[in-house]
This record gives structure tokens, C-alpha cells and sequence, in this order.
């Protein structure tokens, strides 16, 4: 049954990874001194891999999941963690999708059976289907009515496209009038396949324990035969560059996001760009913060961020501001992008930029829900599970060298910029010549 298994140290706990022979992958941590355990399925499926047609699919399986199995209703799935003071729920992303349980330690067997279950054996009735078919329109109508949400999804389209990772994870209102039980039943069935999916669980247990709850529940995947998907590491997608794009609103505050591509998950120079955006927008001494919101009062929120996927990223700068303020913000911004990718940071700015990468780390392992994202996410999206130490000796080893060279490499690009907000596309369009 155990094809491989290897224990390391993670912070105070051990890690273990057993694959299975249907190439299911199955990591455990087990963190001494909590009474809890955290399950996460996490499926290597995401909006990304949706063909037009079929945009939102991912994030419409995954709430139909949660509607029934052969052995559970809807009701029974969420009745049996709640008795026990259980949580569960689920999300999707551009890359993957994940379904959780948090429960006391005696209670794990339940919740690995539970969500593995819903993961392996759902029934996509019609009827569900088309309920919540609704319930995802009212949910896209919800995320529409967020702008301060809703502009990334804009920016996204604005630097990468209309390509996958250009579009929005929801889908759209037509795409998900138009799914239909078959689309969705085939889908699930070639994407939900063992060997794209990876099982981490983290808390108060046993590795052998965990195993032989997985390994029972899992059994009865038989209909989970599919062939092994195609791994998305490759060669970087072109930049179109220079992409302005906006959600017209009538509101009282614009949200906007200036930036450009990024580095992908597999590139070292994540570290360094990470660093970069620490400095640049990432706390209340960063740069943006200081010069938009300390010194000229321009806007309440403004801050840096960086995504990564397997084959590019993103690297942007957000900001809420009335829609009066816009252009000289956005000049602000684009000032400070230049003056950061022509001439760096400081040895001040990296010394501040690497205390505040260590506290995050430590203190975004408090607790067991957290640890088992790590794992999931780091094997599924790196295929290796780095110790804190190891992650700490890549932080420490960025030198100012090395942010100077990814701050010319990306800042450097064509800007791209999109808004939420009572503009016309010509308005903003300066922002990125």
C-alpha cells in the first residue's frame, strides 16, 4: 500500500507523506500540545483548466459536492460535524480546490470519511443542479456587488487576458446559465482523480492512524480511475501588456489595481519579489503607505501584493480612493514602482521586510487549520514540503542585489492597470502609456 513515506521536522511537529498505490498523496503533521486535527482534500483542479464553455465549473463542483452521496444527504453531510462542534466547508481557486474539516482528534476518522465521501461518491442530481444553479448566480451577484473584490478579478483580465487565469473564478452568469449535468458529471469525472489529489491533515494524531481511515475511505473510489493530469509547469505565458480595463460604477469610492506580471511558484526569485512587495506596500511603514496614506491622507487602503501560479504571476498595487483622487494616486503609485524597480530598496527596508516575512510564517502556523493548508498547498503546488528553517534560510539569503534585479525584472514591464468606478477606460488609460 505505501509506495513512499518520509518524516521531517516542521516547526515542533512531524511530517509524514505516504503515496498510495492509485497515486493519492497522503501528508500528516503531527503538532504536539492542541487537542484538534485539520483535514483538508485538496484536488489539483481550478478555473484555470476550464475550457471556455465550461468557466465555473470548478467552483460549481465544488458546491455540488456538498448535496448528497449515495450513503448522505445533504443534511446528513453537514449534521455529522456539526454534532461533533465540527467545521467544514470548501473553496476554489485559479489552481486547485480544496474541501476542509476541523474536529476534535477522536473525531477524525468521522471527518476523513465525511469529506472524503463528498470528494469521491457524489451523486450531481439534476434537482441540485439546478438549485444551486441559483444559488451560485446570487452568489456572482454578491462578489459583483463588492468592488473592492471585484477589481481583482478586473486587473486579472487586464494583465493576463482573456486567457484562463484571466478570468474569474465564479464564471460568469451565462457561462453558468448554460452548464449542463453532463458537462459537470464529465468534468468531475476526468479532473477528481487520486492522482491529482493530495490529503493533508494536520493536529493531535497518529500518521498510521490517519492512513488507515484514508486508505478505508478511499477504497470505495473505485469510479476515481482517470488517467493522470498534465502538470502546468511550462514555459511563461506572454504579457500583452498595457491592458486597461473597467467595471463602470456609479459609487462614492474608485478601487483601483496598477501592476504587471509577476514571477511563477516555481521561480527562486519569489523571495526576493515577495521582499520587494513587503517594502513596497505590505504593512504601515511601506512605502505606499507612508507616502499615499501618512503624508497626503489620499486613501484609507492602500497596499502591494504578488501572486503565483505554475507557469507566471502577478504583481499589482491596490488602492481605495474617491473617484476625484484617482489620477493623482495612480500617479503616486506609478512614481513609486519606478523608483523602486530603477533604484531598489534599502538595507533598512530588506532588514524590516525579512522580520516581518518571519513573524507571518510563524504566526500563520498557530494553528492546526493553518499547518494543513501549508502542507496541502505546498505539495500539491510545489511538490515539496519546505521545514520553516529551509524557508527561513531562502527569506535570509535575498540580498539587496537580488530585490534590486526582480524589481527592474518585473516593475520594469508594461503596466496594466483595472478599476472599479465612475470612469470611462479613455480616463485611466495615461496611467499605463
Amino acid at each position: 500500500m505505501t509506495v513512499a513515506s518520509t518524516p521531517q521536522s516542521l516547526l515542533g511537529g512531524t511530517v509524514q507523506r505516504t503515496v498510495l498505490p492509485s497515486g493519492l498523496r497522503v501528508l500528516t503533521e503531527q503538532v504536539p500540545g492542541v487537542r484538534s486535527v485539520a483535514i483538508g482534500i485538496w484536488v489539483g483542479v481550478g478555473s484555470r483548466d476550464e475550457a471556455p464553455g465550461e468557466a465555473g465549473a470548478s467552483h460549481y463542483l465544488e458546491h455540488l459536492l456538498f448535496k448528497g452521496t449515495p450513503g448522505r444527504s445533504a443534511l446528513d453531510i453537514s449534521a455529522a460535524l456539526e454534532a461533533v462542534g465540527g467545521e467544514l466547508n470548501a473553496f476554489t481557486s485559479r489552481e486547485h480546490t480544496c474541501y476542509y474539516a476541523r474536529v476534535l482528534d477522536r473525531d477524525l476518522p468521522l471527518a476523513v470519511d465525511v469529506v472524503s465521501d463528498m470528494v469521491t461518491a457524489s451523486l450531481l442530481r439534476e434537482d441540485d443542479i439546478e438549485a444551486e444553479r441559483g444559488v451560485i448566480l446570487e452568489e456572482i451577484a454578491m462578489h459583483e456587488d463588492d468592488p473592492a473584490d471585484l477589481v481583482h478579478d478586473v486587473f486579472s483580465s487586464a494583465a493576463l487576458g482573456d486567457g484562463p487565469l484571466g478570468r474569474p473564478v465564479l464564471g460568469t452568469t451565462a457561462s453558468i446559465a448554460a452548464l449542463q449535468r453532463a458537462e459537470i458529471a464529465e468534468y468531475y469525472r476526468v479532473r477528481y482523480v487520486p492522482s491529482a489529489t493530495v490529503i493533508a491533515v494536520s493536529g493531535a494524531l497518529d500518521h498510521a492512524d490517519a492512513l488507515a481511515a484514508v486508505s478505508k475511505a478511499w477504497d470505495r473510489a473505485s469510479q476515481l480511475a482517470g488517467e493522470p493530469l498534465p502538470t502546468r509547469r511550462g514555459a511563461r505565458r506572454p504579457y500583452p501588456g498595457r491592458g486597461v480595463r473597467v467595471s463602470r460604477r456609479s459609487s462614492e469610492q474608485a478601487h483601483l489595481i496598477l501592476g504587471t506580471a509577476g514571477v511563477s511558484r516555481h521561480d527562486e526569485r519569489r523571495y526576493a519579489l515577495g521582499l520587494l512587495s513587503s517594502s513596497l506596500g505590505e504593512g504601515m511603514s511601506s512605502r505606499l503607505f507612508q507616502e499615499i496614506r501618512e503624508k497626503r491622507g489620499l486613501a484609507y487602503s492602500v497596499y502591494s501584493f504578488a501572486s503565483h501560479y505554475a507557469d507566471t504571476g502577478l504583481f499589482g498595487v491596490y488602492a481605495g480612493v474617491a473617484p476625484k483622487r484617482a489620477a493623482q494616486v495612480l500617479s503616486l503609485c506609478r512614481e513609486q514602482l519606478e523608483i523602486v524597480a530603477t533604484g531598489g530598496i534599502t538595507g533598512e527596508e530588506l532588514d524590516r521586510a525579512k522580520g516581518q516575512a518571519r513573524g507571518s510564517l510563524a504566526l500563520g502556523l498557530e494553528d492546526t487549520g493553518a499547518r494543513m493548508s501549508r502542507l496541502g498547498k505546498s505539495e500539491l503546488a510545489q511538490g515539496e514540503i519546505l521545514s520553516v528553517d529551509e524557508t527561513l534560510e531562502r527569506i535570509d539569503a535575498v540580498s539587496l542585489a537580488d530585490v534590486s534585479r526582480v524589481a527592474a525584472e518585473v516593475l520594469g514591464q508594461p503596466l496594466s492597470l483595472g478599476a472599479v468606478g465612475p470612469f470611462d477606460v479613455g480616463e485611466l488609460a495615461e496611467a499605463v502609456a
